[in-house]
């Protein structure tokens, strides 16, 4: 996504800092710890200790007003993860800094606050009060800070517009679609300015084209919100849609985080490379990601984020086999097609087996 290429330096800044968390389910899980920093498998731990390991070491840093995705296959522990930035989940073990301050190391009160004021969190199943109203749903979070309820209605009332439910404020939540739920819990986070959202698998539950939709929706928001967005997803086209960052998590392992350009174009096993097998590169890669540094002097003029697809319909209309790359008018490279071939051919990790995780 483009969202973020007018922000200044301090936005690449980590916002949240992830450091050796790891979540352990049982009855003394502090005490396995060590059995698993030792390299005992999950699988193991399960059999002869009775215990499910859940996260293991992970290390991650998120910038600031950047959209961070966390993906993985159903188990990988991806919500385990999420819910860990809040403290929904207690860790086994770790550190989660955000702003230079260690959430795990709130008392109950400063986790209250943080709660109500720093992350705001959007749910797969919505999470709306049946019995409120969509204005009183969406205000539901500057009411619970003691914000006086007119104020909080009218505090409200632009976000309700903003996602698009002008005229559906006096209607309940079994009144509306999935979407318009969905839009509804949207709104919510966003009435409190909380400058962190955290959403699990917040359009997963929506048909393709709403999803579609919600996500013009969030994109649209981040252009001109910029917040710290943590984005729990198994469906890789979104986290290629929406990521500005992506880390793939395994069986509650990162095993490769980077660019949606960086995971594609490399991918660090046979598990990802397996992930993004699927996936039409054309529509994913960009220009810059594969163009030389030298500028060209001849052939037309591509912007860097113009992606492959699109280039290639450039090129075979001008007849050239290369092309400047530009930014803010200047070139900053060039691409030829044959680069452009060899980028959506897809590359196989190793000998091209997935032997890695079977």
């Amino acid at each position: 996504m483009n969202t973020t290429n007018a922000m200044n330096n301090s936005a690449l800044e980590p916002k949240v800092t992830i450091r050796n968390l790891y979540k352990i389910f049982g009855s003394s899980p502090s005490s396995m710890v060590e059995r698993v920093k030792n390299g005992i498998s999950k699988k193991d731990l399960l059999d002869k200790h009775g215990h499910v390991l859940a996260l293991t070491d992970v290390n991650l840093d998120v910038p600031a007003q950047r959209i961070q995705v966390i993906m993985g296959l159903s188990g990988s522990g991806k919500s385990t993860l999420i819910r860990h930035v809040n403290r929904l989940i207690e860790p086994t073990t770790g550190e989660i800094i955000i702003d230079g301050q260690n959430v795990l190391g709130m008392n109950q009160n400063e986790l209250r606050e943080f709660r109500k004021q720093k992350a705001s969190m959007v749910f797969q199943k919505f999470a709306l009060l049946p019995h409120y109203t969509v204005a009183d749903n969406v205000a539901f979070g500057l009411t619970i800070q003691n914000i006086p309820k007119n104020e909080a209605l009218e505090r409200s009332s632009k976000w309700v517009e903003r996602v698009g439910l002008a005229g559906y404020e006096r209607h309940f939540p079994d009144q509306l679609s999935g979407g318009m739920q969905q839009r509804v819990g949207l709104a919510r986070a966003l009435t409190t300015d909380a400058e962190i959202l955290l959403m699990d698998e917040a359009f997963s539950a929506l048909d393709p084209l709403i999803r579609t939709d919600m996500q013009d929706v969030l994109l649209s928001l981040q252009e001109e919100l910029h917040k710290t967005i943590l984005f729990i997803t198994h469906d890789l086209d979104e986290a290629l849609r929406i990521g500005d960052n992506i880390a793939i998590l395994r069986d509650g392992e990162i095993v490769q985080k980077g660019s949606p350009q960086e995971i594609v174009l490399k991918p660090s096993d046979g598990y990802v490379s397996d992930f993004i097998k699927d996936i039409n590169r054309s529509r994913v890669l960009r220009v810059e990601s594969i163009m030389n540094g030298e500028a060209s002097e001849s052939g037309p003029s591509l912007d860097k984020n113009t992606v492959i697809e699109d280039a290639l319909q450039v090129l075979n209309q001008s007849g050239e086999k290369s092309a400047r790359v530009m930014q803010d008018g200047e070139v900053i490279g060039s691409v030829t097609l044959e680069q452009m071939i060899t980028a959506i051919a897809r590359p196989e990790f190793g000998d091209g087996e997935s032997k890695i995780y079977n």
